[in-house]
């Protein structure tokens, strides 16, 4: 989907001009992808724009640089500093919020360490990442041919660029397929995520999403989504899953912070459930929503005010 430009992007400690934000060619991340990133969200609320669980994302991003040997001069304070300054110096109340690292130009060959270390922050007005009709209705999603990266060929907790083609290549097969988004499986044919959300199911009132050990990223909005729950006196699990038991779910769906959450209405061409968005599905989603626009006095310290 095209990006809407914006006035400025916060790039190495400084703000620059949307357009003047430019990489060389040789940079080592275009032909290595040895970059990490982060996906934010920032909410309009009656109290002005507030970053979603800010400290939580940025601890995040300062972790995948780590695992990847990336050394930022920046305290985590002052990423969430350059987080609020680029959305108050574009004027936006509501946006999607992307922090990048990674090896700029200087160096070549799959040794990343001799390249320099660069940072950005950008960000832009964006939508649900699967639509509104999503968002109400719920979204056909099938299981991919692709699996999950393994676990120890790649660690899942790092939101690296270098791991994301995985995800496309199964977003991609989905969408080829007439669906709204893929399933991945791990090695072992356990259910894992989305191409870019964890995934729940509810059985019998439970609440089930499959566990880290299984392959799964640590999502922020999935453990919003978890405490949410947890809150309106759901049973709330973390348990493996096979595919035939999103078959048999009562209900499905996904969270993440571009997709936010959606209910999944079938899976391989099979109806779940209704075959219709699912009560809790919507129930959870409406409570996210409150929390994020800062309606929700339990968890205001999810907002860090811009």
């Amino acid at each position: 989907m095209p990006i809407p430009s914006v006035d400025y992007i916060w790039q190495d400690g400084e703000l620059v001009a949307w357009e003047e934000a430019q990489v060389h060619v040789l940079t080592h991340a275009l032909h290595y992808a040895s970059g990490a990133f982060e996906g934010v969200r920032c909410y309009r609320t009656p109290q002005g724009p507030a970053v979603f669980r800010l400290v939580e994302h940025m601890q995040r991003f300062l972790n995948s640089a780590k695992l990847l040997y990336m050394e930022l001069p920046y305290s985590l304070e002052d990423l969430c500093e350059a987080v609020k300054q680029t959305v108050s110096a574009n004027k936006l109340e509501q946006c999607y919020i992307r922090p990048l690292v990674f090896r700029g130009y200087g160096s070549m060959g799959v040794d990343p360490l001799e390249a320099p270390v660069q940072m950005i922050v950008a960000v832009w007005p964006w939508d649900s990442y699967l639509g509104e009709e999503a968002l109400a209705s719920g979204v056909d999603v099938g299981i991919s041919s692709w699996r999950q990266r393994s676990v120890n060929a790649f660690p899942p907790q790092v939101k690296a660029t270098a791991s994301y083609l995985n995800s496309g290549l199964a977003h991609i097969e989905a969408v080829r397929h007439g669906y709204n988004e893929a399933i991945l499986l791990n090695e072992d044919g356990k259910v894992c995520e989305g191409s870019g959300e964890n995934l729940f199911v509810v059985r019998e009132g439970a609440v089930i999403t499959p566990p880290v050990s299984d392959g799964v990223l640590a999502g922020i909005t999935r453990d919003s989504v978890m405490t949410l729950a947890r809150d309106a006196g759901y049973d709330v699990r973390e348990e493996s899953l096979v595919r035939s038991q999103l078959y048999t779910a009562d209900e499905c769906f996904m969270s993440g912070t571009a997709a936010e959450v959606v209910p999944v209405r079938s899976c391989d061409g099979i109806s779940i459930g209704s075959g219709k968005a699912g009560l809790i599905a919507l129930e959870l989603q409406k409570a996210y929503f409150a929390c994020v626009h800062g309606e929700n006095a339990q968890h205001t310290d999810w907002l860090a005010y811009v």
